[in-house]
Parts: structure tokens; sequence; C-alpha cells
């Protein structure tokens, strides 16, 4: 149990980089209907500070979000309720050890019943009032603080858990532990940074086969005009204008595919934004690692300027091998090349 939980949370809600905070009472238990029982951990949350951190609201499927009206009601998932046969409105008993070790219980009534992309999520997880299992265990308190940051990079993950290590009260130093998410959730942060990774190496071998269809390009266009720089070099364009000449045709044909091409993902993902990409037929196994089978795609401002800076040193590099070909003519023999 973390001592004096509420004055931690407040301490820490107002450290620059952190949006929400909420205090979790949990308890491992049984949920049981008239028909069959499972093993579940109850989590016990402040109804506004978990509505603020975790989007579980959004996937309330049916009935509503638990509120302060009414004597214990419980959220449930859809998996749970399938395997119990529940609906909203009915009651289940939940039970659990108290501070003295006894066998406790008592009923609550589905309130909402929530749906995640998690399969292993919904089927170990329900979700009351925090004061109504405090009430139940007989004891008050909190077991975890949860924290949102206002971004997720590795830097303000650090930061953030120095911090809070700082905060800690100095006699539970060895007892509390601070955990940022990808220690919370190794697997789900490897398969980022795969994702990561493949990412880059698609970009790679996108940027290549973009240069050697430039350099393509660029070889018709200017073996095309042989004569014509050959008549330049002759009437005395010096070499490195005609260069610089080829160069700038290269990067102002770069340019116009790579502004089209933003143009369209833009669009593309304007639309897919509001529709989704759907994943339907992976969604038994998606749903073991947590992903939603409906996804949402996006590309950050950063992502959009490193594909630009690519596709300019990209077509500065194509420009290099056509402008060097042209520049081995002597004036003469270009301007006898038959066209």
């Amino acid at each position: 149990m973390i001592p004096n939980a509420s004055e931690l949370s407040d301490d820490l809600i107002v450290q620059p980089g952190v949006a929400a905070v909420s205090a979790r009472f949990l308890a491992d238990g049984m949920i049981a209907s008239a028909r069959s029982s499972r093993g579940v951990r109850i989590n016990g949350i402040n109804l506004s500070q978990e509505q603020r951190i975790t989007p579980l609201v959004d996937h309330i499927t049916d009935g509503e979000w638990l509120n302060e009206e009414g004597r214990n009601p419980i959220l449930v998932s859809q998996k749970i309720m399938d395997r119990l046969k529940l609906k909203v409105g009915s009651k289940v008993v939940i039970t659990l050890s108290d501070i003295h070790g006894d066998v406790t219980g008592a009923a609550f009534r589905v309130r909402g019943v929530f749906s995640t992309p998690s399969t292993v999520f919904d089927e170990g997880n329900v979700y009351v009032r925090k004061g109504d299992l405090e009430k139940l265990a007989g004891i008050k308190g909190a077991h975890e603080i949860a924290m949102l940051l206002t971004t997720n990079d590795s830097d303000s993950l650090d930061i953030a858990k120095v911090f809070v290590e700082d905060a800690l009260p100095s006699q539970h130093s060895n007892t509390l532990i601070v955990r940022t998410w990808p220690e919370i959730q190794p697997l789900l942060s490897t398969m980022m940074d795969a994702m990561k990774v493949s990412n880059q190496i698609t970009l790679v071998v996108f940027v290549l086969a973009m240069t050697l269809g430039i350099i393509n390009i660029m070889l018709m266009s200017v073996f095309e005009r042989t004569r014509e720089f050959g008549v330049l070099m002759a009437v005395g364009m010096q070499k490195h204008k005609i260069r610089m000449l080829i160069v700038l045709e290269t990067l102002l044909l770069g340019l116009t595919g790579c502004a089209l091409g933003l143009l369209c993902s833009v669009v593309l993902l304007n639309v897919l934004g509001v529709t989704g990409l759907s994943l339907g037929g992976l969604a038994d196994g998606l749903g073991m690692y947590g992903v939603d089978t409906l996804l949402y795609p996006r590309v950050s401002l950063s992502e959009y300027q490193m594909i630009f800076l690519a596709i300019i040193v990209a077509s500065l590099l194509a420009a290099l091998y056509p402008a060097q070909q042209i520049l081995k003519h002597q004036p003469v023999d270009a301007m006898a090349e038959k066209i």
C-alpha cells in the first residue's frame, strides 16, 4: 500500500509534463454469477481520475461508465459477461481476502460492459468504485498510481521516473517501485521498436528504388538532348553550369513527385483517420497483443520532414551520374550525335 497516496497524487499532477494521475486500489478475487465464476483483478478506481488517464470509457459497448449513483456498481468486459451469462443490471458476487486474511464478499450490479482490443486484459479485469472496494477490504489507500504524460519519448519517461522516485517517502523508497510502461509491457515495447526499425528499412528500400528510377529517367532525358548539350558546350558554356542545369532539373523532378506524393498521402490519411483501416481477419492474433483491429494511421511532421530531406538527397545524388555521362562527350561529337 502506498502511504499518503492522496498527497503524492497531488504532488505529481502539478509536475511539468504530467497530464493526469489516477490512484488505484487493486485486489485479486472471484466474480461469480448464478451460472459460473472466474478469477479476476478487481480495480478500485477514482472515477474522474481514471476517465482522464485511460480510454476505457470510449470502449463501453453496453450500459454506461461508473458513476456515484447506486450501490456497488461494477464494470465488466464483454468476455466476462459472455462467460458468466450476464447482462446490464445483472447481479454478481465479488469475493476477496480482506486485510485480516478472511474471505469477504459483496453483491455488485453490472452497470456497464466494455470491450478492448486486448483479450487478455478483458478476460482478467473488472472495475468498481475505489470507495466500495476499500470498504469491502477493510482498508483505505492505493496500491498504485498511474500517470499519463504529455509526451511518450524515452527522455520524458526517464525524467518522470526520476522525479517520481524523488517524491517517494524516503522510508519507503525500498518497498515502492516506479516503473515506466516499457518496463510493465516489455513485449509491446519490443514490438514497437522492431516496427520502427522495419519502417526505416522499408523507407531506405523505397528511396533506393526511387533513386534508380530518377537516374533512369534523367539518363534518357539527357541522352535525348545530347546535340543540345553539345551546342551549349560549343558556344562556351562551362561544364559546371551544365552539371548544375542537370542537377536542378533532377531536383525539380524529385520535388514535384514529392509534393504530389505527400499531397496524396495527406488526403488518404485524412480519409483513413475517419474510416479506419480494418484488420478484422487478424482479430484473434492481434487481440493477444492488445492491438486494435481497426487502425487509424498517422504520419508525424518529423516523418514528413525526414521523407522530404531523403528525396532531396536522393535527387541530388541521382543527378550526378547522368551529368557525368553527358560531360564526357566532346562538343563536336555531341553535336554530331544523331537523334
